[in-house]
């Protein structure tokens, strides 16, 4: 026999799932069966907004061939990647300077020993050391922690005359003390030096002093070739790019971004030849100075 205390439970179970069907009933979730308008509204604006970012794709794919016309024709480059550069856009870029008509002649990895806040005194010691193994002048002698090590780098990659000059005996001890210490994976692949650097960015450089550190070295880089751009992805307000490029902390280095987007590659060409005569300017997807430099 059912208890009288069975019932009175039972009872209970069913006017409190009444009671929560009635609440539902007249609640947010009563909409759930009636959206079907609603769900389709918005998966027309989706394929809408995705049908549009293909054509901006294609768009600037297309533009392309217009818009380089040889820009960097018999010009030649030099890419620095800085720890957690997308191999695949590396390549990318590599073929969009091809399609310009210049030419990659050195690759550089950073290793992450480099941009690491807790190797500064690593990079200081390193760096004051090469400093007294070359001629007065090759440095800044004012130069602050990062800065020294972006002109050591550029020293070994780069160079401020019109075309790309063979490495010196001087410019390989340096190289190979930075490999050395484990700043860099391994000595540049490419034998020269060339006027154009593209920094292309990876990872946020994080810890105490992050953003002087990537502004110190791209800095350095900028004093000792012809013409730098950092390229990186879409910028948010918060993000290190846009920080540095508020503070104006780059220096004669140009900047792009939204280099995942086909525009934004673009850009980055552009930018490059730009950069033979032409110092800084922020461009891309959130750059102050416009889109393209066109100038």
């Amino acid at each position: 026999m059912i208890s009288f205390r069975t019932h009175v439970v039972t009872l209970v179970a069913v006017f409190l799932a009444l009671a929560i069907g009635v609440v539902l009933g007249g609640g947010p979730l009563s909409e759930i069966g009636r959206g079907a308008e609603n769900t389709e509204a918005l998966q027309a604006d989706v394929e809408k907004a995705q049908a549009e970012a293909a054509f901006g794709e294609r768009f600037a794919t297309d533009a392309s061939a217009v818009l380089y016309t040889q820009k960097l024709e018999g010009r030649e480059i030099t890419v620095v990647t800085m720890p957690g550069a997308d191999p695949s856009l590396v390549e990318t870029l590599t073929d969009e300077i091809d399609g310009a008509g210049g030419e990659v002649v050195v690759t550089q990895e950073l290793g992450s020993s480099f941009v690491n806040p807790t190797e500064k005194s690593l990079v200081d010691t390193l760096g004051s050391q090469l400093m007294t193994q070359l001629p007065n002048g090759t440095v800044s002698a004012d130069a602050s922690t990062y800065e020294r090590a972006g002109e050591l780098l550029g020293f070994t990659v780069a160079t401020r005359g019109e075309q790309t000059v063979e490495r010196s005996a001087e410019s390989e001890a340096v190289a190979d003390g930075l490999t050395g210490a484990n700043l860099l994976p391994e000595v540049a692949s490419g034998s020269g030096r060339a006027p154009l650097v593209l920094v292309v960015l990876g990872d946020e450089v994080t810890g105490d002093g992050a953003d002087a550190i990537l502004g110190g070295i791209v800095r350095g880089l900028a004093a000792k070739s012809r013409g730098v751009v950092l390229a990186g992805r879409t910028t948010s307000d918060d993000s290190q790019l846009a920080r540095l490029r508020e503070a104006d902390e780059l220096g004669a280095a140009s900047s792009v971004d939204g280099v995942e987007t086909a525009a934004g590659r673009v850009a980055t060409v552009l930018a490059l030849a730009r950069a033979y005569d032409t110092q800084g300017g922020a461009f891309g997807a959130t750059g102050s100075d416009g889109s393209l430099p066109l100038g």
